[in-house]
C-alpha cells in the first residue's frame, strides 16, 4: 500500500453533530469497500471506529479513530472524530491533517457543535460533501435538508441522488450523474444498478436538469455552452462540478441511509472523483523556526519531510502513539525526526496505517499520508516535525477552552501522584483538558468542556491509571481590599529569659484601583526603625495580606506605608518586626471599611436567536450584565459580564434553554465588590468552612 502516489490518496475528514450516524457512515464505507467482513452498528458496540471501552460503553464517539481502506484504485484515509460539543478539539484537529470533509446530516438537524466544525472548514476552504443520513426514517425530506444546509452552510447545495422507497421503505437511491437505480442491502457488499424505470423519468429529468443548470452557472463556458443547447455533455458536467467542488462554489449533496447501507456507492464514486488529492491541493503555509520568515511546502516527495501531529494516543499498555500527516518528504520508521515546534530531537518507532485499533506495519510514508507513529516521548498534539536541516513550522489549532470546572480529590490518600500523573497523560491526548492546583483554594482543579467531557476524563483515568476521584464544585477565589484609609500601630513586645523581642511600627493603608494590586512605600525619617528592619516590616505585611480580617481571603489592590515606629538597640530583630507588621497590618484593616471581591468573567454566549430572550434573561438572573449582542449567521452572539459564582454549572442550563444548540466561552476579566447581602452569607460561609477545618 505504500507504493501508492500522492495522486491517487484521498484523505477525508467525517463530520458531524452528535447521533447524525456519521460513525455508521464509516462503518458502511469499510463494509462496502471490503475492508471488514461485516457491518457493525454502534448500538452494538463494535463498529471500527468505537473500539474503547467508554466509547462501547456510552454507544457515542470519543476519540478521533483513523481508518483506510481503498475504492476504485483510489486509497482513503478516513479520520471519524467525535462529534459531541464537549469534545470539539478533535474534528478541530482532525481538519488540520485532510483535504476535504464529508458532513453528516441526520434528521436532528445543524447543531452548533457541526456549525463551530462548518466554519473551521470554510476557513481552511476544504472542499465537502454532504451525506444526508436517516432516510430509512418516517417523513424524511430531502428538500428540507438540503434547504437547511444551504441557509445553516450559507452554501450552494446539490443533491446527486434521490431516495428510493417501496412500500415506505428505502430499497436505494437514484444516482443522477450515472443515471442509473442502485440498490443495496447491510447484509451483503454487493450492489445491483438498473435502468430507471420510466414512472421517475420526469422526476429525474427535472432534477439533472436542475444539475445540469447549478453546473453551468459557476462556468462561464459550460453557461454558453448550455445556453446554445440546452445539454450539457457528461465529461463537461463532471469536469465541471469537479471544479466548483474543489473551489467551494457547489457542495454535493448524497442521501440514504449508513445503518441500511443505502446510497453509500454514489458517495464513494464522488470521494473519488470529484474530491482533490493531496498533490491537488495548494501549498501549504510555515514558517521557520529559526527566522520567522514565510515558507512553504508541497505535497511532494522531493520536497523536504515535513509533517504535523493532530492526535496522541497514550497507553499504559501498547504505548503512545502519535497520529501524523506527512507534508512533505518520506518517513520512515525507526528514524530520527526534529521537532521543530520544541527544537528537540526524537527517535521514531515502527509505522502503522490503522483501520480503527487494527496496526498494519509499513516502512515508510510519502508526503499526503496518514499513518501513526510510534514512541515519541516528547512530542505532542499540534507539534510539527522536519528535517533538522530544514526545519519549518506550521500554524497550530485555536482550542476552545475549558469553561467548566470541578475540584477534585483522590478517593485514596496513596493515589495522589497517580491522579496528577494520569491526568497530565490525559491532557497530552485532549489539549482541551486542563488541570492545576489553585495556590489560593488550594485545591487540585479539573477543567473541560462540558459535564461529558470530565465525566470521561474520569473514566479513562480509572481504567487506564488505576485511580477514582471524588468530584465537587470548586470553591471560588475571592479577595478582600479596603474602600477607606486607616492608620494603626502594630508592637510586638515579648521579655523572656535573656534576649526579648521588641519590633514596632505605624502603618498606613490606603486603597488602589482595582487590578493594582499591592505597593509598600518607606517614609520612615530620622531612624526611628532602622533600615534593616524595613525588608521585614514589608514580609511581615505580605504574609498578613494572605488571610484577610473578613473571611480570611487574599488582600488585594492596596498600599501600605510605614512611616514611624521604634526599637530596642538589643531585643529588636527582623522576626519582631515582621510580627509587629502583621499585627498593624490586622488592626488598619478592621477600621479601613474592608470588602469582599469576586472574580468577574467575560462570558461569550453563541445561542440561536429564537431562544436569545431566555439566555438573556437567565443571565440577567445570575447577575449578569449584558455588554452587547450581535447577529452572526444564523445565531446571535451575546457578551456579558457575569460573576463566576453564578455559571460553574452553566453549560446545563445554556443546553437545557437552547435544546443543545448553544455554545459559550468565558475569561476573566477583573475583581468586583460582591453585594452586601451576599458577601455577609459569603463571610459566614467561609468562616464556618475554616472553623470545621480547624475542628478535624
Amino acid at each position: 500500500m505504500n507504493e501508492l502516489r500522492a495522486e491517487s490518496l484521498r484523505n477525508v475528514a467525517v463530520v458531524s453533530s452528535a447521533g447524525a450516524g456519521k460513525t455508521s457512515l464509516v462503518e458502511a464505507i469499510l463494509f462496502t469497500t471490503g475492508t471488514i467482513p461485516v457491518l457493525g452498528a454502534v448500538a452494538q458496540g463494535n463498529t471500527a471506529s468505537d473500539f474503547e471501552p467508554e466509547e462501547i460503553h456510552r454507544r457515542t464517539s470519543i476519540s478521533t479513530s483513523l481508518l483506510r481502506c481503498s475504492w476504485q484504485h483510489t486509497t482513503l484515509n478516513l479520520i471519524d472524530p467525535p462529534g459531541a460539543l464537549n469534545l470539539l478539539g478533535e474534528p478541530l484537529m482532525a481538519l488540520q491533517a485532510v483535504d476535504a470533509v464529508i458532513v453528516v446530516v441526520g434528521t436532528s438537524g445543524i447543531r452548533s457543535e457541526l456549525a463551530k466544525v462548518w466554519a473551521r472548514v470554510k476557513e481552511l476552504r476544504l472542499p465537502c460533501i454532504i451525506f444526508a443520513n436517516e432516510f430509512d426514517k418516517e417523513n424524511v425530506s430531502l428538500e428540507d435538508l438540503r434547504a437547511l444546509c444551504h441557509r445553516d452552510f450559507d452554501a450552494t447545495v446539490l443533491p446527486l441522488t434521490l431516495p428510493i422507497n417501496t412500500s415506505g421503505h428505502l430499497v436505494g437511491v437514484i444516482d443522477l450523474l450515472a443515471q442509473v437505480q442502485v440498490h443495496s442491502q447491510a447484509e451483503s457488499v454487493k450492489v445491483q444498478q438498473t435502468p430507471i424505470p420510466e414512472s421517475l423519468q420526469q422526476e429525474v429529468g427535472e432534477a439533472r436538469k436542475r444539475l445540469q443548470e447549478a453546473i453551468a452557472e459557476v462556468d462561464d463556458r459550460l453557461l454558453e455552452q448550455y445556453c446554445a443547447t440546452g445539454e450539457l455533455a457528461q465529461e463537461d458536467m463532471l469536469n465541471g462540478l469537479r471544479s466548483a467542488v474543489r473551489t467551494g462554489q457547489l457542495v454535493p449533496m448524497f442521501c440514504g441511509s449508513a445503518l441500511k447501507n443505502v446510497g453509500i456507492v454514489p458517495l464513494l464514486n464522488a470521494v473519488a472523483s470529484l474530491l482533490p488529492s493531496p498533490a491537488e491541493r495548494a501549498p501549504l503555509q510555515a514558517v521557520n523556526p529559526d527566522t520567522g520568515d514565510p515558507i512553504s511546502r508541497q505535497a511532494s516527495e522531493g520536497d523536504p519531510f515535513s509533517a504535523i501531529v493532530f492526535k496522541t494516543i497514550i497507553d499504559p499498555f501498547i504505548g503512545r502513539l502519535s497520529y501524523v500527516r506527512v507534508l512533505s518528504g518520506t518517513l520512515q520508521a525507526d528514524s530520527l525526526v526534529f521537532n521543530a515546534t520544541r527544537a528537540l530531537k526524537e527517535k521514531g518507532g515502527h509505522l502503522y496505517t490503522l483501520v480503527g485499533k487494527k496496526h498494519t506495519a509499513v516502512p515508510f510514508a510519502k508526503a499526503g499520508e496518514i499513518i501513526a507513529l510510534g514512541k515519541l516521548k516528547d512530542t505532542q498534539t499540534g507539534d510539527t516535525l522536519s528535517e533538522e536541516t530544514a526545519p519549518i513550522r506550521y500554524a497550530s489549532v485555536a482550542l476552545p477552552k475549558p469553561v467548566m470546572s470541578f475540584a477534585i480529590e483522590p478517593k485514596a490518600k496513596a493515589d495522589v501522584d497517580k491522579v496528577s500523573l494520569g491526568l497530565h497523560k490525559l491532557i497530552e491526548e485532549d489539549p482541551t483538558l486542563e488541570f492545576h492546583r489553585n495556590a489560593d483554594t488550594k485545591e487540585m482543579v479539573l477543567s473541560g468542556l462540558g459535564q461529558l467531557h470530565i465525566d470521561i476524563a474520569l473514566e479513562k483515568l480509572h481504567r487506564k491509571y488505576g485511580a477514582d476521584v471524588v468530584l465537587h464544585t470548586p470553591k471560588i477565589p475571592y479577595r478582600e481590599t479596603i474602600r477607606g484609609t486607616a492608620q494603626a500601630q502594630g508592637k510586638y513586645k515579648k521579655q523572656t529569659g535573656g534576649h526579648g523581642q521588641y519590633g514596632d511600627c505605624w502603618l498606613e493603608l490606603a486603597p488602589l484601583p482595582r487590578g493594582a494590586g499591592f505597593t509598600f512605600a518607606n517614609k520612615i525619617v530620622g531612624g526611628a526603625i532602622p533600615r534593616n528592619f524595613i525588608p521585614a516590616v514589608e514580609k511581615g505585611v505580605i504574609e498578613a495580606m494572605q488571610h484577610g480580617t473578613l473571611a480570611g481571603c487574599p488582600v488585594v489592590d492596596l498600599s501600605v506605608t510605614v512611616y514611624d515606629g521604634s526599637y530596642h538597640v538589643v531585643d529588636s530583630s527582623e522576626m519582631s518586626f515582621k510580627i509587629a507588621a502583621s499585627m498593624g497590618f490586622k488592626k488598619a484593616m478592621e477600621s479601613a471599611h474592608p470588602v469582599l471581591l469576586e472574580p468577574l468573567m467575560t462570558l461569550e454566549v453563541e445561542a440561536p436567536a429564537d431562544h436569545i430572550g431566555a439566555v438573556i434573561g437567565d443571565l440577567n438572573s445570575r447577575r449578569g450584565r449584558i455588554l452587547h449582542v450581535e447577529a452572526k449567521d444564523h445565531t446571535e452572539l451575546i457578551t456579558a459580564l457575569v460573576p463566576l459564582a453564578e455559571v460553574l454549572t452553566y453549560a446545563t442550563t445554556l443546553n437545557s434553554l437552547t435544546g443543545g444548540r448553544g455554545s459559550y466561552g468565558m475569561g476573566f476579566t477583573r475583581y468586583e465588590e460582591v453585594p452586601r447581602d451576599l458577601a455577609t452569607r459569603v463571610i459566614e460561609e467561609q468562616k464556618a468552612e475554616k472553623h470545621t477545618v480547624v475542628a478535624q
